[in-house]
């Protein structure tokens, strides 16, 4: 596996794991999620990321899960698997189990969370990751669910790893623009913030690890679209009409609003396992007005997106 199979990838979904109401996970619901994500341009799938739920998956889950989605996407897009947690020999024991369970572009590995190391620590965290295995791995970057952040310097210090192939980066677009400004060649910036990928985009990101494009992924890819062929103006408005649904894509803890869509689409996605739990009726139908355009005006300003 190489940089080559993401290098082109805009649009990555972080999938959801879907449950049956008991809690078991619901593989049956996999297949038409999946097509119908492929066939509003994602083009490359992570799993067992945050939005997979991935603390309250088993580690036999997650490798019953990848084997199930591997065989659904047979090589269409490419894979990333998480494979981080907050104890580095953890880490990087499942990354060299999932290099050797194969199918894999990538693997992503989050910001230790609970521990507060130093930079120094997220350094060594990280090197230890890379070094274990052939498998490329992606740093997840997101002070606001693990309380530190990678400084960009050590990000850029963990650029120059050979085996580590870029960041889904979720802090702040001062820090997107130095990143890209100074990083190799060979290192891919994804934005992990749906509501900032117009800007993240116009400064020189390759793309978004996206949870909106569960369910707005037309709209994502129209925007890249608009962005590329420079007719700013129609990206910008794109994004205008966008955000309100992002913002209500997380104005519950992430991922019920997006479930609370998909179930409402069809989907059968079911409900979340603890300690989150599902949208409140009233929740799910603000939620889904806004996202799906039914919403009338004060609905779509009234919808704030928390610091989660």
């Amino acid at each position: 596996m190489s940089i080559e199979q993401l290098r082109n990838v805009k649009i990555i979904t972080a999938l959801i794991t879907p449950f049956h109401p008991d809690g078991s996970i619901n593989f049956e619901a996999l297949p038409k999620l999946i097509e119908h994500l492929l066939a509003h341009h994602t083009e490359g799938l992570l799993l067992a990321g945050t939005t997979a739920e991935s603390p309250t998956l088993t580690h036999d889950e997650e490798l019953e899960l990848f084997k199930a989605v591997q065989k659904i996407v047979d090589g269409r897009v490419p894979l990333i698997a998480g494979v981080g947690t907050n104890d580095t020999r953890d880490s990087v024991d499942f990354a060299k189990e999932v290099a050797e369970f194969g199918g894999f572009a990538a693997g992503l590995a989050i910001a230790p969370y609970y521990n507060k190391p130093t930079q120094e620590g997220l350094y060594q965290h990280f090197k230890a990751i890379a070094d274990a295995s052939d498998l490329p791995i992606i740093i997840y970057n997101i002070p606001g669910r693990v309380v530190v952040e990678v400084a960009p310097e050590t990000m850029l210090r963990l650029a120059q790893h050979p085996n580590i192939i870029g960041v889904k980066e979720c802090t702040n677009l001062d820090n997107m623009a130095y990143l890209i400004e100074n990083k190799p060649d060979d290192f891919l910036i994804f934005t992990g913030e749906d509501g900032e990928a117009f800007h993240a985009m116009n400064l020189g990101a390759d793309g978004v690890i996206s949870v909106a494009s569960h369910t707005n992924g037309d709209e994502i890819f129209e925007m890249f679209e608009a962005i590329q062929a420079n007719d700013i103006k129609k990206a910008a408005q794109i994004q205008r009409r966008f955000l309100p649904k992002v913002n209500a894509l997380f104005s519950v803890a992430s991922p019920a609003p997006v479930k609370a869509v998909l179930n409402h689409q069809g989907f059968n996605v079911g409900p979340l396992r603890l300690p989150l739990v599902s949208c409140t009726y009233e929740e799910a139908d603000r939620i889904i007005n806004v996202v799906l355009d039914r919403a009338p005006k004060h609905y779509v300003t009234g919808v704030l997106r928390p610091d989660y």
